[in-house]
């Protein structure tokens, strides 16, 4: 059963009614190679989608959902279902914005029938426009088996989540030149087999000036350079909701320090009995 569905705006929290705005398309995204900066953020919810999306050109479901809204130590044990489930919250709370949902580890790998296979039940499911995957040259078969069949589909090389265990941790990638050399490779190849776009993370910045200068569809940066065609971060690292983030995430709130001092108000109210007040409660009119 599909979990795509339209918001009632009259009954849900998530009320504000939206504007009647297009929303981009893959086409779109594609062709804005070397034109103006791409904007992309993560979202999770639909709150999160309706705040993000006017400011957006692409929405990034990331399976760093399961570090950032279930705990995990890693992406790696996200499943497709857990996906899928916020993948359509975010397509329901968004009206511009192109929204691209990762395939989770375990879900791609096997085949380009099994990627398929993936691919299909996440965009029956939520309604979303693409799918990212991880991998270079050994996946430029399956995206390529894709897109050949209407799925777009998001790349990503250099610092890949999915593989740290085989990786051994999130450093920056390509410090050697045999493994920048590889990057370069990984990019260039899942670029020409159809990628709309591809995220290039974590790279010593010339590798990312140079794959954006060779490949013909967008670079979307993050740890990378600003001179990729685009920028992502996860959106709960750049609103400061965490106090240990990579070094290239720049903080542009204090999401956690203004949550905080918000819920020590409400708890000294109501430890005061000032809280709730006239305006909060439902006095009686007899």
């Amino acid at each position: 059963m599909s979990t795509t569905y339209t918001i009632d705006t009259a009954t849900s929290r998530a009320t504000p009614t939206p504007a009647p705005l297009k929303r981009l398309t893959v086409p779109a995204i594609r062709r804005r190679k070397g034109g103006e900066p791409l904007v992309m953020l993560t979202a999770y919810t639909v709150r999160t989608a309706q705040l993000l999306d006017p400011h957006c050109d692409m929405l990034l479901v990331g399976d760093s959902l399961g570090q950032v809204i279930y705990g995990l130590p890693s992406t790696v044990p996200v499943t497709l279902e857990m996906m899928a489930a916020h993948g359509a919250a975010v397509v329901r709370g968004s009206f511009h914005a192109v929204v691209v949902i990762d395939m989770p580890f375990g879900s791609y790998e096997g085949s380009p029938q099994q990627a398929f296979e993936s691919a299909a039940y996440l965009l029956k499911q939520t309604g979303a426009a693409a799918v990212k995957l991880e991998g270079g040259e050994a996946m430029a078969p399956t995206v390529r088996f894709l897109s050949e069949r209407g799925i777009p589909v998001m790349g990503h090389v250099g610092l890949t989540p999915q593989a740290v265990n085989v990786l051994g941790g999130y450093g920056a990638r390509g410090k050697d030149e045999a493994e920048a050399a590889k990057i370069v490779a990984d990019a260039t190849a899942v670029a020409d087999a159809g990628a709309f776009a591809v995220v290039i993370e974590g790279v010593m910045e010339p590798i990312a000036i140079r794959i954006t200068d060779t490949v013909a569809c967008p670079t979307i940066g993050i740890g990378a350079s600003a001179r990729c065609d685009g920028q992502v971060l996860v959106a709960e690292d750049m609103l400061g909701l965490f106090e240990r983030t990579a070094r290239f995430v720049k903080r542009y709130d204090d999401m956690a320090g203004r949550i905080s001092a918000a819920a020590e108000t409400y708890a000294a109210e109501v430890r005061a009995r000032s809280f709730p007040g006239p305006e909060q409660i439902y006095p009686s009119r007899g």
